[in-house]
């Protein structure tokens, strides 16, 4: 084998001459040169050991930059921290200052509406200066923490507690409007603490005579009150309550706070739509020259479409606040004078029956077909000029509402020749003494029969004939007159009595004059069916000869919305009738029910069930209308479902107006769309909002 060839190394001239390589043979196997170039163990001049050593430098140094820059962050981790800590615990002592600070706010709200029921302006004032001072305090300590509106999804419940803040700032202020603006009344609304007006003798018509007169003082009070309703119901409206939990530390959270926003969206209606009625109150009281009145009795327990079935009807004079009833009569009497001309509808005729065999007009007692209160008395005004009543400046509709809700705060109260009336519930009927006792003078053994060929003589009447038109007139005197009598405690309690017949639409307005029905109709109090934008509601009833089988159903309304992704709308309304009492072939009968159901015009329908007969969905009042036919038996269970779909899309918020019907009670209402449900008995109109 032939050896192997030398490798020459090259190695500087430790002697000094530089110039001059030495060569020297160095031996592979030889330790020294066993390392390979640039790989040197120990000091070398050579190239590769000069490559070698600047990587190990290179090496060094960037270990120590990385040694340095881990250092750096975690300082700055740590300064991150402190920080982070530091603004956890200050954030966290702020908020427990809000919190403390609000627990305060809310006792001296608690005191305030305690010191409200004493009814004594004396102690309000100094409290509502209280709440002043801790909501000023709590405001205060809030703006400290609003830098947290920066926070993802906590931020919009901060902006929420700064809109509730601002809000009861106006709420504040307008509750000292209303002090100096009720004060001078205190006597008349049943409180105490105004020692001008103080006087025990005073009749409560003495203080409606005050407070008429003084009514052009109140409107200038009522702008002022009506911009900071504005105002708070602005700010509460940037509250959206459907992020809220549904209920917290176990009580109710979101529906809570949904019943405060719209509360504040009533009170803003009421402050707004009252003010023309304040301003047409001279007209409707007679203060100006006295007004004529036709006062009629609608029976909702023979539930009509305006209200109740026309039994009774009495003449009202009223003049300068004061009300004298002319005389009171049974509606039938009208009827016998009454020669039909106007078509009736055919429901009546179908349904009905009774006079209706041998005529196809329509008789006045039935002339508030119409849903919407102001059509109807169009109708009825026109036609009672025929037999003689003509010189009225409006028409004011009543029913056992009104006369329960003032029995309960007058409580019992005797009727010369009648007896006494009361709200005790008897078993005779599991209702209240005084519609028992109405619905036994109104008719115990049928309706009256008038002669078919007019000559104005009866066929048939039951016994209570003759007490049936005498009732009502000595009832609503008796009650007037214990109204006025009451001492100033009582007040207040009537007055809430007389709002919530008015707002739960148990008496209605028809005013001849365009400026008071527009008034009217502004408040609420006209029935009438009203336009609006977004979904819409209105399920009325008829009872076409169940006797006064309403006294006993319920109605209750499911409302299924599916809202797809691109905003159309499609509805599942179910109304279930239940009536759970037995037969009694007096009051409880089986019912005869046509019903309809108001929704957005142009909605389509897709399903119509429950019902025997139906006719082809139709427009009215600008809104399409299904209707059909049903019975409810005693001690039965009826549904009717309607399917459509809404004939427009919706987008971030669903907004929907449900209208009562005039005579109904408080049916309740269940809606659900989309992870959303909530319940509410309907006692009045309401929109509804949805954050979809």
């Amino acid at each position: 084998m032939p050896k192997t060839s030398e490798i020459p190394q090259i190695k500087p001239d430790n002697g000094g001459n530089k110039d001059k390589p030495v060569f020297q043979q160095i031996k592979p196997n030889e330790k020294e040169g066993a390392q390979s170039i640039g790989a040197s163990s120990g000091p070398s001049n050579t190239t590769g050991g000069k490559v070698g050593q600047v990587s190990n430098k290179k090496m060094v140094i960037d270990r120590q930059k990385n040694k340095g820059r881990l250092a750096g962050k975690k300082k700055l981790l740590a300064i991150a921290g402190l920080v982070l800590a530091v603004l956890i615990i200050v954030t966290g002592l702020l908020s427990f200052n809000v919190y403390r600070k609000a627990k305060v706010l809310e006792g001296e709200l608690k005191t305030l509406i305690a010191i409200s029921t004493s009814q004594d302006f004396s102690l309000i004032k100094p409290q509502l200066e209280k709440v002043e001072k801790s909501l000023s305090s709590l405001s205060g300590s809030y703006k400290l923490i609003s830098y947290l509106k920066i926070v993802p999804l906590l931020g919009s419940y901060v902006s929420d507690g700064q809109h509730a803040l601002k809000a009861a700032e106006y709420g504040v202020d307008m509750g000292y409007i209303v002090l100096d603006t009720a004060e001078p009344y205190a006597d008349l609304i049943g409180f105490s603490g105004n020692e001008v007006n103080e006087n025990g003798e005073k009749t409560t018509a003495d203080r409606i005579d005050f407070l008429v007169k003084t009514i052009p003082d109140i409107l200038p009070k009522l702008d002022e009150i009506e911009a900071k309703v504005l105002l708070i119901q602005e700010e509460t409206g940037k509250i959206n309550p459907s992020r809220y939990p549904v209920t917290f530390a176990g009580k109710p959270a979101r529906e809570s706070l949904k019943q405060g926003l719209d509360a504040v969206d009533e009170l803003a209606n009421l402050v707004s739509n009252g003010k023309p009625l304040f301003e047409n109150a001279t007209y409707l009281l007679g203060i100006d020259e006295p007004r004529t009145y036709l006062v009629l009795f609608q029976n909702d327990k023979e539930l009509r479409p305006s209200g109740g079935f026309l039994t009774a009807y009495s003449i009202m004079k009223v003049d300068k606040a004061k009300f004298e009833p002319v005389l009171s009569d049974d509606i039938y009497h009208l009827d016998a004078r009454y020669k039909p001309s106007v078509p009736a509808p055919d429901p009546i005729i179908n349904y009905l029956k009774g006079p209706y065999v041998l005529s196809d007009n329509l008789f006045l007692r039935d002339m508030n077909w119409s849903p919407d209160f102001k059509e109807s008395m169009n109708l009825f005004t026109k036609e009672i000029e025929t037999v003689g009543i003509d010189d009225i400046d409006g028409v004011i509709a009543v029913d056992t509402g009104v006369l329960v809700n003032l029995l309960d705060v007058l409580g019992p109260i005797g009727v010369a020749g009648f007896g006494n009336f009361s709200t005790e519930i008897i078993p005779e009927c599991n209702c209240p003494q005084v519609i028992y006792e109405l619905e036994s003078f109104a008719d115990v053994e049928g309706p009256i029969v008038w002669d078919p060929a007019g000559t104005g003589k009866i066929i048939y009447s039951p016994p209570n004939t003759d007490n049936r038109k005498k009732i009502i007139g000595p009832l609503m005197n008796s009650i007037f007159a214990h109204a006025l009598g009451q001492p100033k405690q009582k007040m207040g309690e009537l007055f809430q009595a007389g709002y919530k017949s008015l707002m739960e639409k148990h008496v209605l307005f028809y005013i001849l004059e365009d400026e008071p029905q527009a008034a009217s109709e502004a408040f609420g109090i006209a029935g009438r069916i009203k336009d609006f934008e977004g979904d819409y509601l209105h399920i009325n009833d008829a009872n076409l000869g169940g006797r006064k089988s309403n006294l006993y159903v319920t109605q209750e309304v499911h409302q299924d919305i599916n809202v797809a992704k691109d905003g159309s709308v499609e509805k599942t309304v179910t109304i279930t009738y239940n009536n759970p009492e037995k037969h009694d072939g007096w009051l409880n009968e089986v019912l005869p029910n046509w019903v309809r159901i108001y929704v957005p015009k142009g909605s389509e329908l897709i399903t119509f069930e429950g019902v025997e007969d139906q006719e082809e969905p139709y427009e009215e009042f600008g809104k399409t209308v299904y209707a059909g036919f049903f019975k409810v038996r005693p001690q039965g269970v009826a549904k009717v479902i309607v399917k459509y779909k809404l004939p427009f899309k919706v987008g971030d918020e669903y907004l929907m107006y449900i209208q009562k019907q005039p005579g109904k009670d408080d049916p309740l209402y269940i809606t659900k769309i989309g992870k959303q449900e909530d319940e509410n008995l309907l006692l009045t109109d309401k929109v509804f909002k949805y954050k979809i």
